[in-house]
């Protein structure tokens, strides 16, 4: 066999291997979460949405999840995301607010090195949030009536 047939067949032995190992992995993910699912735990869903585990039906594929109190609504298990650890709870829920931890303990860590013992307002925002109105809404003249002719 010629050099060039071996390396392809090196490649896609290497490519088959990295493959079988991330299904492993995968796997192995899968069925840690299913461990983990018990009713009372924090979870959070694929669309970003957190709530208590109430009741899970495996026969029923149905989860009940509850995301405020009296507010529950109904899944399939795969739908589950995460389950939430206590370490993770404690932790930012969005990008936003890792940003704002993550300047807050920036600028704390530069008022040490200044050796000002003063708070940092970190709270400043200058310019309106995405969506957030900066005027009260004006009210619109009520439509004309259209008359049928």
């Amino acid at each position: 066999m010629d050099p060039l047939t071996l390396a392809m067949f090196a490649i896609l032995a290497v490519l088959v291997f990295f493959t079988w190992r991330s299904s492993r992995k995968r796997k192995q993910a899968e069925e840690e979460k299913k461990q983990g699912l018990q009713p009372g735990v924090e979870v959070m869903t694929n669309f970003g949405v957190y709530g208590t585990l109430i009741d899970i039906d495996i026969e029923a594929n149905q989860a009940t999840i509850e995301s405020t109190p009296g507010t529950s609504f109904r899944v399939h298990p795969a739908a589950i995301a995460k389950v939430i650890t206590e370490d993770e709870k404690d932790g930012p829920r969005s990008v936003e607010e890792a940003m704002a931890l993550a300047n807050a303990e920036q600028a704390e860590r530069e008022a040490a090195e200044a050796g000002v013992d003063a708070p940092v307002e970190t709270d400043v925002v200058a310019e309106p949030e995405f969506g957030e109105r900066t005027t009260e809404p004006t009210k619109r003249a009520p439509r004309a009536k259209k008359s049928a002719e």
